[in-house]
């Protein structure tokens, strides 16, 4: 039984059909916010991790927003793979009570990134040849700037309904800032369609860019004024880029390979309830998706892939949901070998399908 899909964007299809698609020409390796979702991703993730087989020949863009740029940041560490496994038992372990403020839940998220993430192991993370990490965040403005429950509320109401009429609405209240590592800002950011700022990531500002990505509005305080990044209180990237918005790209030959956990690809945060809007085709024209199937899923404890809903629905039972995520996690491990296997025996030709 299957338990991926695969589905390829114009160019990328036309590679694989055509027999010319090999993992050196993966120049872009994407993670999307997905929340505890991303417990999906490990078995993926560790298997092309300890294989070493993406930036071969040519450093690799690791681009992510939220839980997205969590994993990534595992990648560049000196014990990638150690590292990968301390921060997925320290976010599986994390639990929260219902008096946790949004203050407390940042401060637990804290502790996960403290857990896998060290401080003397930074420089070798910012120096890495073979991995470039890209972090998408968001820098609140007005309303949505607010600690105040209700004044952030508010503000992110008018980004929905802001949001619903064009998507470029939502700049009056959130900016995409991008932290980056390597020598150079990613090639995207040079591209006429991006909006936004980049920072260059540091020792001083790592830790922080990587929390703010994952600082989910309302139920978590965001970063204020992360060091070398304008002045700002900065939020959850998956607020601008939940999923994919832009081809990373430079030529045809290149590849963006896209692990997800589902068939949609929603631009947005505030776009998950428009079904009408969707990342335009041609934005993906070098994109390789490789999703879940439905059979695996209905595999998995409960029928569904983890969720932030979980905290709430075990919180009475926090074990409980710690055994769920960790049986999750272990049905996930074959999922980069099948994937493997697709491509090695050749049967990719013939699975991929046409986004």
């Amino acid at each position: 039984m299957n338990s991926i899909r695969i589905k390829a964007g114009r160019k990328t299809y036309e590679l694989i059909r055509d027999g010319g698609f090999s993992l050196d020409q993966v120049s872009t390796f994407f993670a999307p916010a997905a929340g505890p979702r991303w417990l999906v991703a490990t078995g993926f993730d560790l298997t092309l991790l300890k294989a070493g087989f993406l930036g071969r020949k040519r450093p690799i863009q690791l681009i992510g927003s939220s839980s997205g740029a969590w994993r990534f940041a595992a990648w560049l560490q000196p014990e990638a793979e150690k590292s990968y496994r301390k921060l997925m038992d320290a976010y599986i372990r994390m639990s929260f009570s219902r008096e946790d403020s949004a203050r407390t839940v940042m401060d637990k998220l804290i502790d996960v990134v403290n857990a896998y993430l060290e401080d003397d192991a930074l420089p070798f993370a910012l120096a890495s040849k073979q991995y470039r990490l890209a972090v998408v965040t968001a820098r609140s403005r007005h309303l949505v700037a607010s600690e105040t429950i209700w004044i952030q509320s508010s503000g992110l109401l008018l980004c929905f309904l802001l949001n619903a009429l064009s998507r470029s609405r939502l700049s009056s209240f959130l900016e995409r800032v991008v932290f980056f590592s390597g020598p150079t800002r990613p090639r995207f950011s040079f591209h006429r369609s991006f909006h936004g700022s980049f920072v260059p990531l540091n020792q001083a500002n790592f830790k922080q860019a990587v929390l703010a990505s994952g600082a989910v509005p309302l139920a978590v305080a965001g970063i204020r004024d992360i060091y070398g990044a304008p002045r700002g209180i900065y939020r959850d990237g998956g607020l601008v880029d939940y999923h994919q918005t832009h081809d990373f790209a430079e030529r045809d030959d290149e590849v963006t390979l896209f692990f997800h956990y589902q068939g949609r690809i929603i631009p947005g945060w505030f776009d998950k309830r428009l079904t009408y809007r969707s990342t335009p085709a041609d934005v993906l024209d070098h994109t390789l998706l490789v999703f879940l199937s439905d059979e695996f899923v209905e595999r998995l404890p409960f029928g569904k892939i983890p969720d932030r809903d979980d905290f709430r629905t075990f919180a009475d039972d926090p074990e409980r949901r710690i055994r769920y995520w960790q049986e999750t996690v272990r049905l996930s491990e074959s999922l980069g070998e099948q994937f493997l296997e697709l491509l090695e025996s050749g049967k990719l030709r013939e699975a991929v399908e046409q986004l």
